[in-house]
């Protein structure tokens, strides 16, 4: 197979179109054209849909682009990194990361990392998808509470905790005389499960509460504002209404028991860690340490 021509044929599909594919890199159209048609000859198979107004790659051109893409920039890359140091952090790099925790806290993180590390072409997509770094071309994947797997290594960059919040003035629900738990009004984002119970602890003492929703929310934030307005108690991680509870604007009755969500950032297994994902893991580290290290004294934060 011809790399040149291969390289060619991800360059256009990477851009959608000979033409744009040709102004980006300043390569003539007729010689990508020719390169891609040459690999099709070679292959004996379509990579390229015909007659279509839009560049529309076939099922054989899709697989190819997927799984050569990748390896194309880490040959790349390591061109570059001989080029200019290997230890240095430079590059494409593609991170995956859940909406709530993006939305919170990954802008001002991503602008501080490549203020630190202006070599490094950062893209985050936030998404609440379980993304499959290896065929999605993405070099870190964010996840809470993963599941073992074999293919991805890395390490825990928070351990959060949820308290339980509400407006700085509401009063909190009195034990029932005979019940094990006190109906608690709550924002949440779904109903309860049959049963549920919060088992809450405020550093003196332990309270049940079963919560009765007045109000469903599906953001985390938008559940913060609502507490925040007197609709109901919510139980939201401390990263998100820690702020919040230090300047008043909302009440922690205490923290939800058992162990802490962690928050992990992954990379394959595949190959050795990069200096661009070394050096943006353990910048995410660094800037949650003080969140962390607070989750373990959470428990002496109720109001």
């Amino acid at each position: 197979m011809d790399l040149t021509a291969l390289s060619d044929f991800n360059l256009v599909a990477g851009y959608g179109g000979y033409g744009r594919a040709a102004r980006a890199s300043g390569r003539p159209k007729a010689t990508l054209s020719r390169h891609v048609a040459d690999l099709e000859a070679s292959l004996g198979t379509r990579l390229i849909e015909r007659g279509v107004r839009n560049l529309q790659l076939t099922e054989a051109g899709a697989l190819l682009n997927a799984r050569t893409g990748p390896l194309l920039c880490e040959i790349a890359e390591v061109g570059n990194a001989l080029g200019g140091g290997l230890d240095r952090p430079r590059g494409r790099l593609r991170v995956s990361a859940p909406l709530f925790f993006s939305d919170v806290r990954l802008g001002n993180a991503a602008a501080g990392f490549i203020r630190a590390f202006p070599e490094v072409d950062l893209e985050i997509r936030a998404e609440d998808r379980p993304v499959d770094p290896v065929e999605e071309d993405f070099d870190v994947v964010v996840r809470m509470n993963p599941k073992p797997d074999e293919r991805l290594v890395g390490r825990c960059v928070l351990r959060d905790v949820l308290w339980l919040v509400a407006a700085h003035d509401a009063t909190r629900p009195e034990p029932l005389v005979g019940n094990p738990s006190t109906p608690l009004p709550s924002v949440m984002r779904s109903p309860p499960r049959p049963g549920e119970c919060w088992h809450i602890h405020d550093g003196c003492s332990r309270r049940s509460y079963e919560p009765v929703p007045v109000l469903r929310l599906s953001s985390l934030p938008m559940q913060r504002d609502a507490a925040i307005a007197g609709a109901g108690a919510a139980l939201l991680p401390r990263s998100l209404v820690g702020i919040d509870v230090a300047t008043g604007r909302l009440a922690c009755w205490g923290a939800l028991e058992g162990p802490p969500t962690e928050l992990w950032a992954l990379h394959t297994s595949r190959r050795p860690i990069s200096p661009k994902v070394k050096a943006f893991v353990a910048y995410l580290e660094d800037e949650l340490r003080e969140e962390s290290e607070g989750a373990h004294g959470s428990e002496s934060a109720g109001n």
